[in-house]
């Protein structure tokens, strides 16, 4: 696929490091020619020093033949000229941009239409991370939690502890502590490697475990991993901006909410917005604050500002003076590693859950859904099968009669309304969805490849 990415800083620098060794014809627009040329060292792609919403450097990267334009500079405005010059002028399949403004967000079923400004696909940063919190909220003790086919169907990361029910014990027995409930372990990782999961692999403490099942069944398999933890009630956020904010509107509702943010006139502003949440002006890293706010007495700190350094000081701070559970806000995906085994608990990354949204759109065949994990290692997909059972190499075949890729796991289907936990007799139907798990995410191809359908079979 042809790709023109406006745009090199995190989130385009790592999209094309991600899309380049698919057989893709990456080209990378930014006006820092010094950033471009880093990137094409560590690369093979081609890149254009310049605006990306100017017409003649579109033309310059190969807009007029690009399939798909992906616009994520820092910008919004940039990013929905540049859409608008690639319909206009180019008649572009796709494009997509990045919008970070809740202002603009707030409109965009009017806006983003093609009679208007024709932008095919948002991203919107800011809201992904503010729902990816929420979930880690709602699910104590999860390390992750990926939602798939409209929320029918989970996939959740938690780190088995001592004392844990299956800890000791070998993945088959996981049946006979929860007889009704139907789960399977996708992955795990120990030591930070994956382990293929079989069903005499034994349960480590300490083991980063995957595991899939429907929603509703979530809680009573992350009981057998690890001790149930009690509901998180007392919240403090640290950070007043749209992500802080919009945690805070979404939170506030049913647990007992504090913000903390630096502006004075940014704090008054959130003291009207918000009806249940208690803001007050300060610095979430000053020892002195913390302590008066009891922060002892809180089940969660959640540091989200725009500073990186601020957001881990103050979680391990807030750590070290008896917060129950510390979740930071990342952006450089060198510091996401710096955490990893601190006291810090969660890490949450920006880049990672836009390189996530953006992956769903530029996969060929018919995903629905796709998750970059592990630093971008590995990728959890929902993809839809097609065709029949002579033109397709997975409809009408069970799980186990399907070569798939190393290292790739099927870990459910949805069909219809009905929620199957894949095991090796599953017979795979046309319009299922099927979940998979690749612990090695160059093998991305070859699953794409595996559900492609021949359309000669269907004469």
């Amino acid at each position: 696929m042809k790709i023109v990415i406006i745009g090199a800083g995190q989130v385009g620098g790592t999209l094309a490091e991600n899309l380049v060794g698919e057989n893709n014809e990456i080209t990378l627009i930014d006006t820092n020619s010094e950033t471009l040329r880093e990137l094409q060292d560590k690369m093979d792609l081609q890149v254009v020093a310049g605006h990306g919403s100017h017409p003649d450097v579109l033309k310059q990267a190969g807009a007029e033949d690009a399939e798909l334009v992906i616009a994520v500079t820092s910008d919004d405005s940039t990013n929905m000229i540049a859409c608008q010059i690639c319909y206009s002028l180019f008649n572009t399949a796709t494009k997509i941009a990045r919008i970070r403004s809740a202002k603009i967000l707030k409109y965009q079923e009017e806006l983003f239409q093609n009679k208007n400004i024709p932008v095919d696909h948002v991203i919107a940063p800011e809201q992904l991370v503010t729902r990816d919190i929420a979930r880690l909220i709602d699910y104590p003790g999860a390390l992750q939690v990926l939602e798939f086919a409209k929320g029918k169907v989970s996939l959740v990361a938690v780190k088995a502890y001592y004392g844990g029910l299956l800890v000791g014990h070998a993945l088959s027995t996981l049946r006979e502590h929860i007889p009704n409930v139907d789960t399977r372990v996708a992955a795990i990782y120990r030591n930070g490697k994956p382990i293929r999961p079989l069903g005499t692999t034994v349960i480590e403490a300490d083991d980063e475990v995957f595991f899939i099942a429907a929603t509703i069944h979530i809680r009573a398999v992350m009981n057998e991993l690890q001790k149930l933890e009690p509901a998180y009630k007392r919240i403090m956020i640290a950070g007043g901006g749209n992500i802080g904010a919009g945690l805070a509107k979404l939170l506030e509702k049913n647990h007992q909410v504090k913000l903390v943010e630096h502006s004075p006139k940014r704090a008054a502003y959130l003291a009207s917005e918000l009806s249940d949440t208690l803001v007050f002006v300060g610095d979430s890293s000053d020892q002195e604050l913390l302590t008066e706010e009891h922060i002892d007495q809180f089940d969660v700190f959640i540091a989200v500002t725009n500073d990186d350094e601020a957001n881990i000081m103050s979680s391990l701070l807030a750590k070290r003076l008896g917060v129950r559970k510390a979740m930071v806000l990342i952006q450089r995906s060198a510091y996401i590693d710096l955490v990893h085994g601190s006291n810090i608990d969660i890490a949450v990354s920006p880049q990672h859950a836009t390189i996530s949204a953006l992956l769903t759109h530029v996969r060929r065949g018919s995903i629905d859904n796709v998750y970059s994990l592990r630093g971008g290692a590995a990728e959890a997909i929902e993809i839809v099968a097609k065709g029949t059972q002579q033109s397709s190499k997975v409809v009408g075949r069970t799980i186990n009669a399907i070569k798939l890729p190393p290292g790739t796991t099927i870990g459910a289907i949805v069909r219809d309304e009905e929620v199957l936990i894949a095991h090796s007799d599953t017979v795979i139907e046309a319009e299922d969805h099927v979940i998979l798990f690749l612990v090695n995410k160059k093998f991305i191809s070859d699953v794409e490849k595996l559900f492609y359908v021949d359309p000669l079979q269907f004469y």
